[in-house]
């Protein structure tokens, strides 16, 4: 897949143009990614034309509906390298972490780092474990050998963020897998900013638990997956009860369906699941190995303009994956942020849900620009632009 082929992406995605039809530089993906009107049109069919519940009516287009959901989550599965029956649906990656959280049989220490998103701190606090937090590098990354000293036979999980969503920094979640079976523990692994910039292999990662949302991805909000490999799914009790999660109730006793429809409880996202497998479609249809190499050269070209900015500092490694984190030297970045979006330019201001790493830079917030398939060199230009812009006003 050429530049071209895929600057040429931009026209599949209505939402690229303010109201007044002029061009809307989106550099916001990292909270959540523009749609392509192939998904649009996908939910909008579902919701529409095709709608029927799943699982439980025996006319026809239940049966359909059913199939398609079905087919939905084999392909999330085939998406990372796994199986339907190892794929459970949920409301999105913070559910999935909260899920496994709660429902994990082997309560212990979990190992987080100083990178983490919120959703990978606050449920195992709340679900009762003990953390521990490793520490980054100098610039930016998850450190591995600190990792190393740091655990013990009592860690029963690492939890990490596959892709950092304010650094973009990648971890080596193979040796991050080796760490933990080392010492008897499961991997988890924040796949949110990964599934859409970077190939992802569950296999090859050999993590145990792989979560991610479909919002980030191209896809609908409200839906996200938890996969887990189908041996620790079977062990797992049920963390909600309703209807669809249930073999036999009775007031006395209730058994429950096997993994993953254990985990599913209530009616599920019908049209968000089947909106998330067109999602996974058209981006493999593109290919994340040239999008990761597409997006890498947006993010030289950022990092190389602000680079030459005397009062600018940039945050992370050089060859983060799809995302730029800097600071203007007397200007908060919720002015930036505000000033760009007079000149169509759209970013991310504050601590994007990492306090504590923004305690760790010391600083109480950055300005993030992050990519997706839809951007290009102009969205960049603009940016520059823009920064220049809010140079002069602040003098």
């Amino acid at each position: 897949m050429t530049d071209a082929a895929l600057q040429s992406r931009k026209a599949d995605f209505p939402g690229m143009v303010t109201a007044d039809g002029q061009p809307w530089h989106y550099l916001d993906s990292a909270a959540t990614a523009q749609k392509p009107q192939v998904v649009i049109d996908t939910v909008a069919r579902a919701l529409g034309a095709d709608y029927a519940t799943v699982h439980r009516g025996v006319y026809s287009r239940s049966a359909e509906m059913t199939l398609g959901y079905e087919a939905a989550r084999r392909r999330v599965a085939q998406f990372i390298g796994g199986q339907e029956d190892e794929i459970v649906f949920t409301r999105g990656a913070t559910e999935a972490i909260n899920l496994l959280a709660y429902s994990y049989p082997e309560k212990g220490r979990v190992l987080l780092s100083e990178l983490e998103h919120h959703s990978n701190i606050v449920p195992w606090q709340l679900a009762g474990w003990q953390v521990d937090v490793c520490p980054i590098t100098e610039d930016g990354q998850i450190d591995l050998d600190a990792a190393e000293e740091l655990l013990t036979t009592e860690h029963t999980m690492v939890a990490f963020a596959h892709v950092s969503n304010v650094l973009g920094s990648v971890v080596d979640a193979k040796r991050a897998a080796d760490l933990a079976h080392a010492v008897g523990a499961k991997l988890l692994l924040d796949g949110c900013q990964a599934v859409p910039r970077v190939p992802v292999d569950v296999a090859a990662l050999d993590c145990d638990f792989y979560a991610f949302s479909s919002h980030k991805l191209y896809g609908p909000t409200g839906i996200g997956a938890l996969w887990g490999r189908a041996g620790l799914l079977a062990a797992m009790p049920p963390w909600q009860g309703g209807g669809a999660m249930i073999d036999k109730v009775g007031f006395a006793n209730t058994t429950y369906a096997p993994a993953p429809q254990r985990f599913e409880a209530g009616t599920p996202a019908i049209v968000e699941a089947i909106g998330f497998a067109a999602a996974c479609d058209y981006v493999s249809g593109i290919g994340l190995e040239a999008i990761h190499v597409y997006e890498a050269e947006l993010v030289r070209q950022t990092r190389e303009a602000l680079r030459g900015m005397n009062d600018v500092t940039l945050y992370g490694p050089d060859d983060s994956a799809g995302i730029v984190s800097f600071m203007m030297d007397g200007v908060h970045p919720h002015d930036l942020g505000t000033i760009l979006d007079e000149e169509n330019v759209a970013i991310r201001a504050g601590h994007h849900c990492a306090q504590p790493l923004m305690e760790k830079l010391g600083i109480s917030a950055t300005a993030r620009a992050s990519f997706g398939i839809y951007s290009d060199e102009e969205d960049v230009a603009a940016l520059i632009r823009g920064i220049e812009r809010t140079k002069r006003i602040f003098g």
